[in-house]
């Protein structure tokens, strides 16, 4: 029986499959090569096709935050799915974890499961619109907010000039009511809702961005967001799907203390399967069917094996030490990079946040996607194939944030660096 290999099983897929992934960035178009298929994963590491055994910082894009292959997650999956694998009816289950969120993250006072980010944050700006009587939607560049259709949108040629579909198969129409500002620019916000503010249905926002690189957002740009959400009877939306639950047990609504109208949350609160939810204030929220007139639903929707995952994940991140242990290991990994750099003489920095991290190949951390776009991506796309090959797997992407896990232990970090130093060392 002939050995899989990763060029074979790419050369496979994309026979099957549009470019042989079935999410973009998995197919290293940014920093070229092949991509690894992946066998299996143990706790901070995972194994391609080939045997290579990797210690692994993406985490599936954040959920596997106490590692892959926990055994309480595992074991509350098996005794999950001997029950049934999907009902299409109510289960105790769905109001535990419900009341679980509602526990963890005050600003949400009712929520609602989903199977995905896009249909969270789709569906928490559609409940905007409705509860409000508004159309225009304002959102930040370099912010990435799931597919939907109001969401994949860049800037028009003036700040209020109407925004431009990024995606073939975004009508115009569609994309006309949404704003698009630059991230941590608090006079633009202030001008557009100067200009547009009866207009203005929500801000969405990733509070700490992911899918542009780590890019933190600024407390005065956050309360200048709340205030004038408040003033102009706008709805705020805190996209958390990523920093939910990953750089606080709060999210990131924690460490900021801002509070937002809607949260939408996903990747952690599966424990690794598919899931997302949106909630916040009970009187937004009461407008949803089958209260109100704003549709929502989903056949899989609070799945009974998922939320079995997403529990027994919530349950082992609530452990006293927890967060402060992720967020040490994620310092001492990206202040073991940066001084590897330093010694080096590569211009280099990074950035942690919880369990979440930055690496940029620039002279100071971006706090905006023009910022982040002037770093040198050439540098990164060399580091992370030497990286690659040593055996460390960093986002295949100079534009996405990185993963810590709970069981990524001082002995794992030290090898990442040493490994690093080396990597340092060959790019000059």
């Amino acid at each position: 029986m002939a050995t899989n290999t990763n060029e074979s099983l790419f050369a496979r897929a994309q026979a099957s499959t549009p470019g042989g992934v079935n999410s973009p960035v998995r197919a290293f178009r940014s920093v070229g090569g092949t991509p690894r298929f992946i066998e299996r994963a143990e706790g901070p590491w995972f194994w391609d096709a080939e045997g290579q055994r990797y210690i692994d910082y993406i985490g599936s894009w954040g959920p596997a935050i106490v590692g892959h292959a926990h055994p309480d997650v595992v074991l509350a999956v098996q005794q999950a799915a001997t029950r049934g694998l999907s009902f299409g009816a109510p289960t105790e289950a769905e109001i535990v974890m419900a009341e679980e969120i509602v526990k963890l993250v005050p600003s949400i006072e009712q929520v609602r499961l989903v199977s995905s980010g896009t249909e969270a944050t789709m569906s928490a700006l559609r409940l905007a619109r409705g509860a409000t009587g508004r159309d225009k939607i304002i959102k930040f560049e370099g912010c990435y907010h799931g597919h939907g259709d109001s969401l994949l949108v860049k800037a028009g040629s003036g700040m209020l000039t109407n925004g431009h579909p990024t995606s073939a198969g975004v009508p115009e129409d569609f994309a006309k009511h949404t704003l698009v500002l630059d991230y941590n620019d608090t006079q633009q916000l202030e001008e557009a809702f100067k200009a547009a503010g009866d207009q203005i249905a929500c801000v969405i926002v990733e509070p700490v961005a992911g899918n542009m690189n780590l890019v933190r957002a600024s407390d005065e740009f956050l309360q200048a967001m709340r205030r004038l959400c408040t003033e102009h009877g706008a709805i705020l939306i805190f996209d958390e799907v990523m920093s939910g639950f990953r750089v606080a047990l709060g999210g990131a609504q924690q460490l900021t203390g801002i509070r937002p109208d809607l949260t939408a949350l996903g990747k952690v609160i599966g424990g690794g399967l598919p899931v997302a939810a949106f909630g916040g204030r009970a009187d937004i929220m009461k407008h949803l069917s089958p209260l109100g007139g704003v549709y929502q639903a989903g056949t899989l929707s609070g799945n009974p094996v998922t939320v079995a995952a997403g529990m027994a994940t919530l349950k082992i991140i609530q452990q006293p030490g927890f967060y402060e242990n992720l967020g040490r290991q994620t310092r001492r990994l990206t202040d073991g990079l940066t001084a590897a750099a330093g010694a080096a003489g590569v211009t280099f920095v990074a950035d942690a946040v919880g369990g979440m991290f930055g690496l940029y190949f620039a002279s100071t951390v971006p706090g905006s996607y023009a910022a982040v776009m002037r770093g040198d991506k050439e540098r990164f796309n060399r580091f992370f194939h030497k990286m690659l090959a040593a055996g460390v797997y960093l986002a295949p992407s100079a534009f996405e944030a990185g993963f810590v896990s709970a069981r990524h232990d001082d002995a794992i970090i030290d090898e990442t660096i040493a490994i690093a130093t080396k990597a340092f060392a060959e790019l000059g």
